[in-house]
Formats: C-alpha cells, sequence, structure tokens
C-alpha cells in the first residue's frame, strides 16, 4: 500500500522527496498546496511541474475525501458531511457556527470498538482507524465547500481518538504546524471514554490541546452499564490519570456527563458527581451536561429540559462548574454515527454483500 503524502509531516515530506531526487523547495511547494491551499488533488497544484506530479501518484496516495451527502440543520444552520474514503469506507464530521467562530467535528475512526450504549458509532463495531490525513481533509473539504476558516476543532466524532493514538497526536501536531492552518492547539479538543495509561502518555507529548473525558456516571457501577471500557478502568484510575494530565499540561480537563433518562440523572447521582469529583480536587473543573441523543437501536432516551436545569444547579450550588450543552444539529442525525449508520443501512438494503461491515 502506498504512503498517504497528505499524513506527512514537512520534515518526513522533505525526507521522501529528496528519496526521488527533488530539492527541499519542492517539498515546501507541496506542503502549502496541501495544507493552506487545500488543493483537492495534484492537478490543482500550478507551479508543480507535470513530471513530478506523474512521479507522485506513481508513489503516493492522495486523500481526497468526497462528498457523498450533507445535511443542514434547518434549526440552527448546523451541517453534518458524509465523506467517502478512497477505500469504499466512509467517515463523518460536523461543522457548526457559533458567534464568534465556526467548529468542526472530525472524526477519528471508521467505527469505534468502544461499546458505549448510547453512541451509534459502535454498533457495527471497528472498521479501521484514520490516517492523520484523512482527519485533516475533513476540515479542509468542510473549508472549501463552506468558504470559512475554521478556528476551533474538536476529535469528538465516530471513533475512540486514543485507540488511534499515533495518527492522532500527528493530525494534531500537523494542523497546529505553522506551515499548515495553523490553528491553536488551545482550540483542539480530544475527547476520550477514558484510556488511562494513554491519557498519561498524551500528557507527556508537550501539546497543549483540551483534555474532555467523557465521564457519564458517577460510580464505577453505574459506568459499567453504560460504558464497557469501565470494566478495564476504574474511575479511580481515569481521574489519576487526568490529574496528572492537569499537573503535565496546565489545562483544565473537561468532564463530560451524558444525560440518559432515568439512568443516571436523579439528585442522588448529582451528589455522587459533586463527592467524586471533590474527593479528587476536581473543584476547579468543568462539567458539561449533555441531554443524550436518542438513537433507533437503543431505548435511551434523554432527560428533560428542567430536570437537567436542576442537575445543572446542584452542580453549581457545590461548587462545582456546570454547562447545559447547547443543543445543534438535532434534526439532522446528530448524534456520532447516525449518518453513516442509516448510509450503511440503506447500502446494505441494495447490495448486503458488499455493505456488510467489517468485523471488529
Amino acid at each position: 500500500m502506498k504512503q498517504d503524502l497528505k499524513s506527512l509531516p514537512l520534515d518526513e515530506l522533505t525526507a521522501a522527496l529528496a528519496a526521488l531526487a527533488q530539492p527541499p523547495y519542492r517539498a515546501r511547494q507541496l506542503y502549502q498546496w496541501m495544507h493552506r491551499k487545500l488543493a483537492p488533488s495534484y492537478d490543482a497544484m500550478s507551479n508543480i511541474p507535470n513530471s513530478l506530479k506523474a512521479l507522485l501518484k506513481k508513489n503516493f496516495e492522495y486523500t481526497s475525501l468526497q462528498q457523498q451527502l450533507v445535511q443542514e440543520s434547518r434549526i440552527d444552520g448546523t451541517r453534518k458531511y458524509l465523506f467517502s474514503l478512497a477505500d469504499d469506507n466512509c467517515n463523518e464530521s460536523v461543522w457548526r457556527r457559533y458567534h464568534q467562530r465556526n467548529s468542526v467535528c472530525v472524526s477519528s475512526q471508521v467505527g469505534c470498538r468502544m461499546g458505549c450504549r448510547f453512541c451509534a458509532s459502535t454498533l457495527d463495531g471497528l472498521n479501521r482507524n484514520l490516517l492523520a490525513g484523512e482527519m485533516l481533509d475533513q476540515i479542509y473539504a468542510i473549508t472549501r465547500q463552506t468558504g470559512e476558516r475554521v478556528s476551533n476543532v474538536v476529535i469528538m466524532g465516530s471513533g475512540e481518538p486514543l485507540d488511534n493514538y499515533d495518527n492522532v497526536t500527528r493530525f494534531i501536531r500537523m494542523l497546529s504546524d505553522e506551515h499548515g492552518l495553523h490553528i491553536s492547539q488551545r482550540n483542539i479538543t480530544l475527547s476520550t471514554c477514558g484510556l488511562a495509561p494513554r491519557i498519561r502518555r498524551l500528557a507527556d507529548e508537550g501539546l497543549q490541546i483540551t483534555l474532555a473525558l467523557s465521564l457519564h456516571a458517577p460510580t464505577d457501577e453505574k459506568r459499567k452499564r453504560l460504558m464497557p471500557v469501565a470494566y478495564r478502568y476504574s474511575l479511580e484510575e481515569v481521574l489519576d490519570a487526568c490529574g496528572y494530565y492537569f499537573e503535565k499540561t496546565g489545562r483544565r480537563v473537561t468532564f463530560e456527563y451524558s444525560l440518559v433518562r432515568g439512568v443516571n440523572d436523579n439528585k442522588e447521582e448529582a451528589h455522587q458527581l459533586i463527592r467524586l469529583l471533590k474527593s479528587h480536587n476536581c473543584q476547579g473543573c468543568h462539567v458539561n451536561l449533555i441531554p443524550v441523543n436518542p438513537i433507533e437501536e437503543r431505548d435511551y432516551q434523554g432527560t428533560e429540559p428542567g430536570k437537567v436545569k436542576a442537575f445543572q444547579n446542584l452542580l453549581d450550588q457545590n461548587g462545582i462548574n456546570a454547562t447545559i450543552r447547547r443543543e445543534m444539529g438535532r434534526d439532522i442525525d446528530g448524534a456520532c454515527g447516525q449518518l453513516r449508520r442509516r448510509q450503511l443501512k440503506e447500502n446494505a438494503g441494495k447490495n448486503p454483500a458488499s455493505a456488510e461491515p467489517a468485523d471488529s
């Protein structure tokens, strides 16, 4: 399998072209075309000679995602994209416009093997990891389509980013590289379900990104019901790793808490959450409350707005900073994995053999 050119940082690209007897300035030109001008193909690179283009086509893949489907919310303008990959897999991304910024939520894997009960991404298991270039091109393709600069990126789409560790950290460095889009690492958020050893490894990378932990329950027993990863890593281990991340980076950790009606949203669980966070010196932390987005394959429902507000008030009254995530894109298959899964089901109806998902 040929190497993906768009996944190579500038130093690696320079070395790869040197092996083809090309001077360093050609690497800089190519990098600018890929990561600043966002060229969709070699043919769009006007100052690259045809002989070099032919050489590159022979030796490298060039990631260029193809837009398969886009849904736009009639409520708030959120757009959800389904992109097809070179191997006929597909992945999804979400573009949101806020008052002062545009944000893109990118996927890090095709599918997911974490098994979280309320998430559509994991229903068919993990197909494969995405390359750094495939994550970058989600942002590039959306930028080309909208004509607007992206200022914030969240790695919170389909997949567990720390399960694709090397590609994800490469993606972050390339995204924030001054020779590319140069998005501040402080404007990049990585969301994890809690792979404790890799949280610690991430803390030692020297990055300045925001870490968001998918917490979703105040006890190990309840968390196991929602998230199978809790059987492997206890809350004690995960929160200790988050503490280490804060110590090493100085970056506050956000705790994501999806409220599931009748499962983790009562007053006792709010008090358990308060005790848990205070016992780990997390009084200054931020809790992001998320009414769960229903998916048809599960019977989980989001908590009623009044009860969400009451949960938030309890946290605030006890010194835990809590906000309620603004719901966006609810009318367009807004939850992670919903759009891809619907497309898989439609394809299965047309051609069952070719649409069957890979084993995880």
